[in-house]
């Protein structure tokens, strides 16, 4: 396997992102989804609309998200909107809930836990997706960072639940070190 290339500055602006992205020698094409993570309400700990702008602006990019399935101020298309207003996302683009018309089905054919998955039905409806992630602590999954979104983030909300039960069925268990 190649050895990964990790892009890092010191500088943390939204002309950096660019100058990352521009690094990567990548042309986004067609419709664009920019999947991050939107913010919880009454929570401090997201990357913030016009933090992101100057990158979203330049690969033309439309905001992606999808339901949760947790009581919250994101577990139904509307609660969802209303909370995207109120973190001013819609001020800068344009924003889909994915799951907002219901789910389609992924089959991950080399899967060892999980053979399908459950994602919003509008991830058709993009050609490229670029993935804005923050790393932070996760009460549930010990860690949030890109493949969290990967996964969880672009799960309908059955989608996460069939991940979550699959999960807990499986023969994963913790082994003490």
């Amino acid at each position: 396997m190649n050895k990964s290339k990790v892009y890092f500055t010191k500088e943390i602006t939204s002309e950096s992102l660019v100058r990352i992205y521009d690094e990567l020698g990548i042309e986004l094409k067609g419709n664009i989804g920019v999947k991050l993570h939107s913010g919880e309400k009454g929570n401090q700990n997201y990357l913030r609309p016009e933090f992101m702008k100057e990158l979203i602006d330049k690969v033309g990019g439309i905001v992606i998200e999808c339901n949760t399935a947790y009581d919250g101020a994101r577990n139904t298309t509307e609660k969802h909107k209303e909370l995207m207003k109120e973190h001013e996302w819609n001020k800068y683009y344009k924003v889909d809930i994915m799951d907002s018309e219901g789910d389609t089905t992924l089959d991950i054919p080399n899967g060892k836990i999980i053979k399908k998955d459950y994602v919003g039905k509008h991830i058709n409806n993009y050609d490229s997706i670029l993935v804005l992630s923050h790393f932070k602590g996760h009460p549930m999954g010990g860690f949030g960072g890109a493949l969290k979104q990967l996964s969880i983030g672009f799960a309908s909300s059955d989608g996460i639940i069939f991940q979550v039960k699959k999960n807990l069925s499986s023969q994963w268990q913790m082994q003490p070190q």
